[in-house]
């Protein structure tokens, strides 16, 4: 079963919310499960029995289906609109449910006004047109597009004494900006990493679709492609290019969103706490009151935001790392990885790479995929490997780097 990865490493997340997860297994599964307590069995793929094995995840609050391996990926077909609204309003409750998508369908194309920044180019499709003829006829659009499968694996260290000891070497994978539609190439590569890379969880910071409004059924496509070669425990936020509609679809491929949540993970008898907040750029639907209110006094806390705009809100709450993309370090940038502009209300220096606010330490990734022109200039895509350290001696706590 897939949520007995973590527990052979020794981490098990702890929900603070009401959530059902659902089991899902494969046949392999079955057949061990089948030895443990008799319940069910596996032939070629085709379920016996399967009602009594499911009836076992009631009595812990766990829905138990079951599909073959080589359906995992198919499983997230496209649902209805009701069905959508349906598991939203389940999830998030009715009033909250119908919020957001009022907030989505009164400003998901809007241009001017919304959102922290007055001017919107990525919502106004025709500019985005324009700037790709403009990169063609210079010459320049291939050699960009070839750029955004140099994905780089970037390493962040960070040491803090308040990091419970049992978490000294716990290793996040970050993933941000997968624009997994419009980048076919970048995805493609992508996985290629995914496969060298070694981390306890996987963090996704927002935008999975290229587009802001319309279909995104290809850009779920795209990220379960991804999940895929993915292994447990795997959390998401949303960012400005997402719909709240896509939640369901998300969740159903294995990714467990945080919708100003939190979740405790657990090695040992000691823990942290992982939250994180709804889109705080353009939507502002993030409430970090709401997110961190599970957490204990003094508990040692990171918090997921798609932009890290949020910064003053995330120190002040006591976060002690903040985790977020959206920027793409300026995706077009000048000579010396100098952008030309971060679309983001904070300090340059924020704008890509580590960096320090009070006594938080934040992260912003510059993404794997690219948006409004699929091209990038001085200005390498990365997927992030932040490794939390105790430090050997007091106040050694200070270094952070980046390779």
């Amino acid at each position: 079963m897939t949520l007995s990865d973590p527990e052979k490493a020794g981490v098990s997340h702890v929900p603070n919310i009401a959530w059902p997860p659902t089991i899902k297994c494969s046949a392999a599964d079955a057949e061990q499960t089948h030895h443990v307590c008799g319940a069910a069995r596996a032939d070629r793929g085709t379920w016996h029995d399967a009602d009594d094995v499911s009836a076992l995840g009631q009595p812990f609050g766990f829905n138990i289906t079951f599909y073959r391996e080589d359906d995992r990926v198919s499983q997230a077909g496209p649902l209805t609109e009701q069905d959508i609204v349906a598991r939203l309003e389940e999830r998030l409750g009715r009033v909250h449910a119908r919020q957001r998508l009022g907030i989505e369908s009164d400003h998901e194309a809007q241009i001017f006004g919304q959102g922290l920044n007055f001017f919107h180019p990525e919502n106004w499709y025709s500019v985005q047109a324009a700037m790709r003829t403009i990169f063609k006829l210079t010459g320049l659009y291939w050699r960009g597009q070839k750029n955004t499968e140099r994905i780089e694996i970037r390493h962040n260290y960070v040491a803090r004494q308040d990091l419970p000891p049992s978490f000294g070497g716990f290793t996040i994978l970050q993933l941000s900006d997968l624009h997994a539609d419009m980048n076919p190439g970048a995805m493609r590569r992508l996985i290629e990493l995914l496969r060298e890379v070694q981390y306890d969880i996987c963090v996704l910071t927002g935008d999975y679709r290229g587009q802001t409004f319309g279909p995104f059924d290809a850009a779920l496509e795209g990220v379960s492609q991804v999940r895929a070669q993915l292994k447990e425990l795997v959390y998401g936020v949303l960012g400005n290019h997402d719909t709240i509609r896509m939640v369901p679809g998300l969740e159903e491929i294995g990714i467990r969103m945080l919708l100003n949540e939190c979740e405790t993970i657990t090695r040992g008898d000691q823990q942290i706490h992982l939250a994180g907040v709804d889109d705080a750029h353009y939507y502002r639907a993030d409430n970090i009151e709401k997110a961190a209110s599970g957490i204990p006094p003094g508990g040692f806390s990171i918090l997921l935001s798609h932009t890290p705009e949020i910064y003053r809100q995330a120190a002040h709450a006591d976060f002690k790392l903040l985790l977020s993309g959206h920027t793409h370090g300026g995706q077009v940038c000048l000579p010396g990885s100098i952008p030309i502009t971060l679309d983001s209300v904070l300090p340059r220096h924020m704008g890509s790479g580590p960096w320090r606010y009070h006594d938080m330490r934040g992260y912003t990734a510059v993404g794997v995929g690219s948006s409004v022109v699929a091209v990038r200039f001085n200005c390498a895509p990365e997927i992030t490997l932040h490794h939390l350290q105790r430090p050997s001696s007091p106040g050694s706590d200070q270094a952070s780097k980046r390779y």
